[in-house]
């Protein structure tokens, strides 16, 4: 009797793993052991087959349950008796991979772009950094950017082939862009072609015959209104351009928020440090302030204490989905001059006179 195969154990994780830690160690393996990179390897080609063998039952959830419930035997043809394979290889390793169309696509990630060849294949997304000041992530703004990406080539459209040159069939694949080889008959883009099916002694002078350029535009961007540091914006279909008619990436705006003077953020407030005399504070008074709207007035209370907070609603951050607005939040902090002429002195000491108060009263019981 075949030893009992611990499918974790195979891929190097624990029990506890995600769907995309198994994915990811999945991966790893493949790319090393996969038998097109160790030819004649046999210890490499049975590796191989094991680590599919593990990945197409942790990577479907049914399979995994059952997999923890009754053991590998389960999965082996001589030995199962609650399971059964599907008709065919095991899924996973000729049909779907999670955000993989098949096997092919998994290994043209593995691989790099070369092994895709000129097959239908999503661009890539991409990322761009800017900088807005406090008030435009407050209120939102557009903006034009230049980004530089990679896309067919405007000249031969992709192809790589000199607009109006002649071709022929490729010799090597016939015509069908792809060559199956390994023990596993996996297909891959013919070396010769690159994918195209047709071959040509005169290239595309624009992109040298790869079908590919960097491409500089300038877009216009709209930046919501309560976008905050690290907020991503979707701009759809402006990262790369797919390959092969497929579609393009999508573009992501990655926002930097620089800070204001004298605002400060808080999820949706926004707090200002009001600075007030002694005597607006025991007296009361009606200061201006400012806001993101504009200036508006604050009435400070009679014996305003320091560090009241004074709201000011809605004169906030909008909400990113529901445009409701937080509050503005005014934190009176009283201030003494630094220094204070003799005459001023001698008010505040008649003063002390007429109005005794002792803001430390409640210390005297722990003073010894």
């Amino acid at each position: 009797m075949a030893p009992k195969k611990d499918y974790y154990e195979v891929l190097g994780v624990s029990k506890s793993a995600s769907k995309e830690g198994i994915k990811k160690a999945y991966r790893k393996l493949a790319r090393r052991y996969h038998p097109d990179l160790n030819p004649g390897n046999k210890e490499s080609e049975e590796k191989f087959k094991e680590i599919q063998e593990a990945y197409s039952v942790l990577s479907n959830d049914e399979k995994r349950k059952a997999y923890d419930m009754y053991g590998s035997a389960e999965f082996q043809p001589s030995t199962r008796t609650t399971w059964q394979w599907s008709e065919g290889a095991p899924e996973g390793v000729e049909f779907g991979l999670g955000d993989y169309s098949g096997i092919e696509d998994m290994l043209g990630d593995i691989f790099g772009a070369k092994g895709q060849g000129r097959r239908k294949r999503r661009g890539r997304d991409l990322e761009y950094q800017i900088e807005i000041d406090f008030e435009s992530a407050i209120k939102g703004e557009s903006r034009n950017i230049s980004i530089s990406r990679e896309s067919n080539c405007p000249v031969c459209d992709g192809s790589g082939i000199r607009p109006g040159a002649s071709t022929k069939t490729c010799s090597r694949c016939k015509g069908s862009g792809k060559i199956t080889s390994g023990p596993f008959n996996i297909s891959r883009a013919c070396s010769v072609c690159g994918g195209r099916g047709k071959v040509s002694t005169d290239p595309c002078q624009s992109c040298s015959g790869s079908g590919r350029r960097i491409l500089t535009e300038t877009i216009s961007v709209k930046i919501p209104p309560g976008v905050d540091n690290g907020s991503r914006i979707r701009v759809q279909g402006k990262g790369e351009e797919g390959i092969g008619n497929g579609t393009a990436g999508d573009l992501y705006i990655i926002v930097r928020v620089s800070p204001h003077p004298v605002f400060q953020r808080e999820q949706s407030d926004i707090y200002l440090e009001l600075p007030v005399t002694f005597y607006e504070a025991a007296l009361g008074a009606r200061i201006s302030v400012p806001t993101v709207d504009g200036t508006v007035i604050v009435t400070i209370p009679p014996g305003t204490q320091n560090d009241t907070k004074l709201r000011l609603r809605g004169k906030g951050v909008p909400h990113f989905r529901n445009k409701e607005r937080g509050d503005q939040y005014v934190v009176v902090k009283i201030l003494l001059p630094e220094q204070i002429s003799e005459e001023s002195r001698r008010r505040f000491e008649e003063f002390s006179k007429t109005l005794p108060y002792n803001p430390r009263i409640h210390l005297e019981k722990y003073m010894k």
